[in-house]
Order: structure tokens, then sequence, then C-alpha cells
């Protein structure tokens, strides 16, 4: 009850004093003690502390201390905060922060003030945060390291990056504080986490060249990570290769990113050759390394081999956890074999793992793609049932098999579904709206879908390219040439750039409507837009003119396309084929085919 009373009275407030140091109105927990008439004399604190199981104990922990005479040390107000911040009740903790230092004039410390300012940064309000470091400077108090690595850490954690750097380098100007590893590392992870994975190796060098502090396993194994999940697998093990020359110990986790990212490229041998180096080390594979295994086997379609490194887990007394299986059940998915992905599913429990909504969404979209609709949404009323709550990503899973299986109607209700039990529709769950409509014939209740999106909030913020290349794509399917030109042309008054996308489907329209002088047309102005034609392009062009009997407009485009590396795609190399028998022989098709493959073709025609 006291907690429910404390939530419902707390207001957000970045400190206690307004722009001219006044006091401004909190909410007093002076009021809430209004509630608390037990009386306390004696508290022990510290016990107490280490045995609060919830915010409720926390807040009723506070009350008790804050009416203690003589008011219990700094040290042990701070320790409760530290413990309100791993609860994760960050508003509570800066709430509690402000009364200490407001109501009950507790001199607060230097610890007390960082703790409000990570508060700050995890509620992503680093503003306020700052606001709080003014209060080190008027009390005459030196931010330390942990300060500053706090405050960086909140920047970085706001996409505010440029900042988050211009911090860093006035630490090293001024010399605010002496940088420590988790200095380097609140950079290098920010930076990486940012995409800007040179930078972050250029600290790394900054690291090594400095005195105090030397980069670690940690700090490499960032940075590995970073470049494989930029498959720069070369340069992650020219890193790697690094920490055996300066005598830095690799761990498991070191070890397992690059096994990750040499899985994801299919580098099998050296996969082998990192386990077998692991071992002699003494360092034994983990779940995370099997499932690595697992989940890349199954991506290439080795589902079979997968379910063999299951086996060898659980010989190497390794468990499979949940991941492990949502791998295995969506290489079962990926191939149609459901019966198999279901016997997955169903044998968690058994094994004491419990599925979570990532395997539900996994079973539920292998379903989807069988257009076994009544299964996936069988499984999805089961989820409730069993203490999940479906997410966004579950429902438009189920949106998109629904529209896919021509249930309109029960897609739209679906979509009101998701709206009414307090989820926020996505960018991909209108993009299967949008989507889906258009595939079911209802392109005018896409464009009435897509005119709120514009209308919503007011503005452009809701509105994505995406969206108009599916409507745009869906005029064109339906003969409606001149509005999807008209959409097309209107886009740089909604503040949107076509892309490669919507040029790409536009071409195609004018192709299927025998416009072939309007494709070329659009074609030039893509590249006036510095926009680069890619394989799509060329390859919708070159079917369009070779439906359209313009083969020597195809042939010329054809041979744009071979001078850029690009490649025709199935479609167009069998409308060659068939085009080949049907025109007898035409040359021009003929030396299309004969510059794709002329020993073949001599094989097959050897009179030419």
């Amino acid at each position: 009850m006291k907690a429910f009373l404390l939530r419902q009275f707390l207001k957000p407030s970045p400190n206690c004093y307004g722009s001219e140091g006044k006091s401004i109105s909190l909410f007093p927990l002076s009021v809430f003690r209004f509630f608390c008439t037990k009386s306390v004399s004696k508290c022990n604190s510290r016990d107490k502390i280490q045995n609060i199981n919830g915010l409720d104990d926390a807040l009723r922990l506070y009350e008790n201390m804050s009416r203690m005479r003589p008011l219990p040390s700094v040290i042990q107000f701070n320790q409760l905060l530290s413990r309100v911040v791993n609860l994760k009740e960050y508003s509570a903790a800066i709430h509690l922060f402000n009364d200490m230092n407001c109501n009950l004039g507790i001199s607060v410390s230097e610890y007390t003030m960082t703790i409000a300012i990570n508060c700050y940064c995890l509620s992503n309000r680093v503003d306020y945060g700052f606001s709080i470091l003014g209060w080190f400077f008027k009390r005459g108090c030196v931010p330390n390291v942990f300060t500053f690595s706090t405050l960086l850490k909140g920047l970085f954690r706001e996409d505010r990056i440029n900042e988050a750097q211009g911090l860093f380098r006035k630490m090293v100007k001024e010399e605010l504080c002496e940088l420590n590893a988790v200095t380097y590392g609140t950079v290098i992870d920010g930076l990486c986490k940012a995409g800007n994975t040179p930078m972050a190796i250029e600290m790394l060098r900054v690291m090594e060249n400095g005195r105090s502090c030397k980069p670690d396993t940690h700090i490499y194994s960032m940075l590995i990570n970073s470049l494989c999940k930029d498959r720069m697998i070369d340069s992650a093990l020219k890193l790697f290769g690094e920490m055996s020359e300066k005598g830095i110990s690799r761990n498991v986790v070191t070890y397992n990113t690059l096994i990750c990212g040499l899985c994801n490229l299919s580098r099998w041998s050296e996969v082998k050759m990192l386990i077998e180096e692991m071992i002699g080390y003494k360092l034994y594979p983990d779940v995370f390394t099997f499932s690595s295994l697992v989940d890349a086997l199954c991506k290439e379609g080795l589902v079979d081999e997968a379910e063999d490194v299951i086996h060898i887990m659980k010989q190497q007394n390794v468990t499979p956890d949940v991941i492990s299986y949502n791998s295995l059940m969506d290489g079962y998915c990926l191939q149609g074999r459901m019966d198999e992905a279901r016997y997955v599913f169903d044998s968690m429990d058994s094994k004491n793992v419990t599925p979570n909504i990532r395997s539900y969404t996994i079973l539920i979209n292998g379903y989807c793609n069988k257009k076994r609709i009544d299964d996936a949404m069988h499984i999805f009323r089961e989820m409730p049932r069993n203490g999940l709550k479906p997410d966004v990503a579950t429902y438009n899973t189920i949106l998109k098999g629904l529209f896919r299986g021509g249930r309109c109607s029960e897609a739209l209700d679906f979509f009101e579904e998701l709206q009414s039990v307090g989820l926020i529709p996505s960018f991909y769950t209108y993009c299967n709206m949008l989507d889906g409509l258009c595939r079911n014939g209802e392109v005018e209740r896409a464009l009435l879908l897509l005119n709120a999106l514009e209308g919503k909030g007011g503005g452009k913020h809701h509105l994505h390219i995406g969206y108009y290349s599916i409507v745009i794509d869906g005029l064109c399917g339906a003969k409606k040439l001149d509005v999807a030109r008209a959409l097309f042309n209107d886009l740089p008054s909604k503040g949107l750039k076509p892309d490669v996308v919507t040029y790409n489907i536009l071409i195609k329209g004018c192709c299927q409507n025998g416009l072939f002088e309007e494709a070329k047309d659009i074609l030039l102005k893509m590249e006036q837009a510095s926009l680069s034609p890619n394989e799509i392009t060329y390859n919708v062009i070159v079917k369009g003119n070779l439906r359209g009997g313009k083969y020597e407009d195809a042939a010329k485009f054809f041979e744009e396309m071979c001078a850029k590396g690009f490649s025709p795609d199935s479609y167009t190399f069998e409308l060659l084929l068939d085009l080949l028998r049907t025109t007898d022989q035409n040359p021009i098709i003929f030396k299309m085919i004969q510059k794709l493959a002329p020993n073949t073709l001599k094989q097959k025609i050897p009179n030419q």
C-alpha cells in the first residue's frame, strides 16, 4: 500500500531546486510518512538492505531509517539507493535521493550523487545527470572517473555520439580525472554499438600508447565482436592474433565471438581449428559455442547436422538452453518440416527448458509459411495460458500469415486486437498491413491506411519510404499506374526521397504496361538522383523489354548489366531460353545467351 501511494504521488523531477536555486514542489515524503504510524527507535538497516526483495521493502526500510535519531550514516542510505537501482526502480531512487538531500538534510557524498546521475542516465535523461554534476562543484566535491564514465555511458545510450566523444576529449585535455579501463571500455563499447568500429580501434591504439591503462581481454573481445558483426572477420582474426603476441589472455567469450562470426560465413575449417585450439588451452566450449554452431548449421539447411551437435552437447555435459532449441526448431521450420519442429517445441518442457516468446513466434511463422493458419492461431492462443504475452513481432507474424492465406477480414480484426491489448504497431506491422491489403486486392484500403499514417501525430515522423513503395507496387499490380505515378511524384512534398526499391517498382510497372520509353526516363531520373541501378533494376528492365519484343533495347541493357558485374536472375535466363525456342533462334537472343554460357550452348546447339 505504501509503495502504491508513492507511485501515485511521485512526480518526475530533475532535482529539488529550480533554475534560480529555489526549492520547487516535490511530492513530500512527509505525506508518505503520515501513513507510517509505527514508531521506530532502532533499525538494523545494514542487515535489512540485504533482505530487500522489492520496492515495497525498500520504501519501508527507507521510511524506518528516515525516522531514526540520529539518522543512519550516508553510507547506509547509499547502500539502500544502490539496492533500489538494482531493482531497476530508477524513478523511485531519484526521488529518494531528492528527499535525502532536501527534506532529511543528509549531506550526500560523491557516491550518492553518482548514483543519482546513473539513475538519470538509465532513464534516458542524461541532461538531468549533468545538472547533478553541477552539484559537485557547488559543494566543493570532485567528480571521479566513475562519475564521468557514467555520463559517457548515458550519452552513448541516447546515441549522442559526438557529445560523448567531446566529453571524453575534454576529460583527457583538461585532466578531469585519471582514466581507467572502465572509461576506455565505455567509449569503445559505445563506438562499437554505434557502428563506428574503426574509431573504436583507434581508441585501442590510444590505450596501448598510454601509461596508466592497457587494453585487456574484455576490450579486445568487444572489438572482435564488433568486427564480426560487421562481417570483417579477417580483421577480427588479426586482432585475435595480436592478443597472443602481446601476452593478453583469451577467454571463452573471445573464442565464442570469433566462432560465431566464422560460422555465419560458413568458414567451417577455421571453426574446427579454433575449437581444437580452445580445448588445447583447457577452455571448453560452452552452451553459447554449441548454440552458435546449431544456429549456423540450421541457416545453411544442415538441420540433421545441427541435431547431431545437440547430442554432442549432452555428451559433453553442456545442457542445451532455449536458444539452442529455438535455433533447431527454426531450422526445421525453414525446411517446412513442421512435425519435427513441433516435436522439438513440445519436448522442451521434458528437458526443463521453458519455451519463450521467440519459441512460439518461430513455430507460428513456420505454420504460416506452410499456410497452416489455424495451427498458427492455436499456438498463438496458447501463449497467454502459459503465462506469456505475445509481443508485436508475434502479432506481425500472424498478420502476415493471415494476409498471405487470403484471410483479409480476420487480419483486419487482428490488427485491431493488437492495438486493443496496448501494443504499438511497428514499422513492420504497417508494412504487413499495406502489403497484405494490396495482395488481397484492397488497394483503396491500403491508400486510406497510408493517408491515416500521413496524418498520424500530425506529421512526417510517421512516414517512411517503404510504406509508399509497397502501395506504389500494389497500384502498379492493380493497373492503376496513373495513381502510382502521382503518388511517386508527390513524395518530395512529403519530405521523402524515392530509393532504389521505389524506382525499381515504378520501372517494373511501366514495363508491365508497355510504357518502355517512360521506363527508360525513370531509369535516367534515378541516375540523376545519384542512385545507382542494381541487379534488380537491370533484370526488371531487361525482362520488360524482352516480353515487349524490344530485343535491341533489351540487349543494350543486358550489356550494361554484364559490364557492371551483375547477372541475370533465373527468371530472365528462363525467358531468354523460351524466346530462343520460339523466335527461330533470333540472333540477338542467341548472342545474349551465348555471352553467359558459350560452351554450354555449343553443346546444345551444335549447328550454330
